[in-house]
């Protein structure tokens, strides 16, 4: 994930809070004054974050919905930064990056049990025709002996399948 943030607001002194920001998350923190830099930004990187000044997004609200469409995989975050102090935004983004964080983790397991799923099913399948194929009675030595190989390995993969998934 990217790790920079991009701040859009009209306040003077707001560079003072990005540099705040920088320091006590360890991010990088562009301002754009305007929707059209912050779309050229969005443009030329990606962002972990997007923070929109509310008042901008008020006075322009198809503008804000453009910049949201553009953050891509940003989260966006609203903030009123005439009633906010530096600390709440930063409380703010440090917040929306914990749920970014936990909403990646909980969608990676969801894709690795769905993946592991579709594993032991596959893998199930195969030593299922494996053994049924060793039945039958004109298998010859040499086939009889891969196909007790096959068994072997799938039987092993499921194994670890269900111990990676318990």
């Amino acid at each position: 994930m990217n790790k920079s943030v991009l701040m859009v607001t009209q306040m003077a002194g707001v560079e003072a809070c990005a540099g705040v920001m920088e320091r006590q998350l360890g991010l990088g923190v562009q301002v754009a004054s305007t929707r059209r830099a912050a779309l050229t930004a969005l443009r030329r990187g990606e962002f972990a974050v997007v923070v929109l000044e509310e008042a901008m997004a008020a006075a322009d609200p198809q503008g804000a919905d453009l910049l949201w469409q553009q953050a891509g995989t940003a989260v966006p975050v609203q903030v009123n930064f005439a009633i906010s102090n530096c600390a709440r935004v930063v409380r703010e983004v440090r917040s929306a990056l914990a749920r970014r964080a936990q909403e990646e983790a909980l969608a990676m397991r969801a894709a690795s049990s769905a993946v592991g799923s579709e594993l032991k099913s596959v893998v199930t399948g195969i030593l299922l025709q494996s053994e049924l194929a060793l039945r039958e009675p004109m298998v010859s030595p040499r086939l009889e002996a891969k196909l007790r190989h096959l068994v072997e390995l799938a039987g092993d993969l499921r194994e670890r399948l269900q111990a990676h998934t318990a």
